[in-house]
């Protein structure tokens, strides 16, 4: 879904050389909200848990990363109406970028173009399985048709636009895994080019049936807390959630009195399309991405600090991903881990979760680290933190995020 009302029509400024992000807002199985969420990480404190919402027989075989409130308890958090908020991930849009938006002083009429991009793949997918049901046990009056109608994906942007002051420009991005990195990507872009001043960037996803049965058609759950990077690796443990953060430029800032917790110095995406599924074994098309984002920061590859690694637990992508880390940074090795470990895969939220998680980690002084790894995987040897250090300054961070057909995305945030 994009549009563009007319007071967004602006004409092309010079290009903006620095994106500054001032605000963020997140919710996922390990906290609602920016505070709740640090101090999962430095506890280290998993998500992991019997579902409460998504009532399948598969899910009680797996463990996953379920946002631990039903959806009236959702609008009510967000201070919305469940009749206009009706799919699960809409209501976890809301309350995250509602938590950026408030932290930015987003006021309506407030004279600053403001947009939003929000990242997902499953949208209302939960409002349409329950449609289907209804509708397959009485086919003359079974489901309400009002569930479809949520299905698309761009319903939850625009509702949650309309909620925090954004309708300058919408539109959703849905690359699977990379969708709500690539969001900062086009947020930044939007910004460059003087289409709008200020962009709440993000991405949302729930659990659903269909994502559930669906990795379990891949064989990739495992059936224990997931361990990326480890040698004992049988996959990935889902999860829900939604992280979005305030964007602005130098100008905007001015007019706004934000104090910026980081620039988004770097960012880069390409299509490396060799599988439908799997990332090549050399990892090229996550090298082309880290290299990328390296080259638009004016980066070498020491000065990185940490990695967020896309980091799934999954045979195929780890080996692939640590070969091309190895690659890029050879013997100096940054930092690292995944942080799909506490929060779980969030598929198209967790470019956005990770996104956010590296802005808390500089404004905290925080490195998330990973208590479930212990024996590196023999072809790379990449060992990631075993704890989360804790008054530890980082300059320059950054996170990765590759989605199914080879999107491959990654975001570097530097320390203002």
């Amino acid at each position: 879904m994009l549009f563009f009302p007319k007071a967004a029509i602006t004409k092309r400024n010079k290009m903006a050389k620095k994106i500054y992000v001032t605000a963020a807002g997140i919710i996922s199985s390990i906290g609602i909200g920016c505070g709740q969420t640090v101090k999962s990480l430095v506890e280290m404190k998993g998500g992991q848990t019997e579902t409460r919402f998504v009532d399948s027989k598969l899910a009680r075989n797996f463990p996953l990363c379920e946002v631990p409130f039903s959806n009236d308890e959702l609008a009510q958090i967000a201070g919305v109406s469940r009749n206009e908020f009706k799919t699960r991930c809409s209501l976890l849009a809301a309350v995250a970028a509602k938590e950026a938006a408030v932290n930015a002083k987003i006021r309506k009429n407030d004279g600053i173009l403001t947009g939003l991009v929000c990242g997902t793949t499953v949208g209302g997918m939960d409002r349409s399985e329950l449609f289907y049901r209804e509708f397959s046990n009485d086919l003359q009056n079974g489901g309400d048709i009002n569930d479809v109608i949520c299905h698309d994906c761009g319903d939850t942007a625009h509702k949650v636009s309309v909620l925090i002051n954004a309708t300058d420009f919408v539109t959703t991005i849905s690359t699977a895994c990379s969708s709500s990195a690539n969001s900062f990507i086009t947020a930044a872009r939007l910004l460059q080019h003087g289409e709008v001043e200020r962009v709440v960037a993000g991405g949302s996803d729930a659990l659903t049936y269909f994502t559930v049965n669906g990795f379990n058609s891949l064989r990739i759950h495992d059936t224990q807390p997931c361990r990326p990077l480890d040698a004992s690796r049988k996959g990935l443990n889902l999860g829900e959630g939604a992280a979005f953060a305030v964007l602005e430029t130098e100008e905007t800032i001015k007019k706004t009195g934000n104090i910026p917790i980081c620039e988004l110095a770097g960012w880069s995406n390409c299509a490396e399309a060799y599988h439908q599924t799997a990332s090549s074994p050399e990892g090229n098309g996550a090298y082309a991405a880290m290299t990328g984002a390296l080259k638009k920061a004016g980066l070498n590859p020491e000065d990185v600090d940490y990695i967020n690694l896309h980091g799934t637990g999954t045979d195929n992508n780890d080996a692939s991903e640590s070969a091309a880390v190895v690659r890029v940074f050879k013997e100096k090795m940054p930092m690292l881990s995944s942080t799909k470990t506490l929060t779980g895969h969030t598929l198209g939220a967790s470019g956005g979760i990770e996104a956010v998680i590296s802005i808390l980690s500089i404004k905290e002084n925080m490195v998330p680290g990973d208590k479930m790894f212990r024996i590196p995987i023999e072809a790379t040897g990449l060992k990631p933190l075993p704890s989360t250090l804790t008054d530890n300054p980082v300059k320059h961070i950054m996170s990765n995020s590759f989605g199914f057909g080879g999107n491959n995305s990654c975001l570097i945030f530097t320390r203002c």
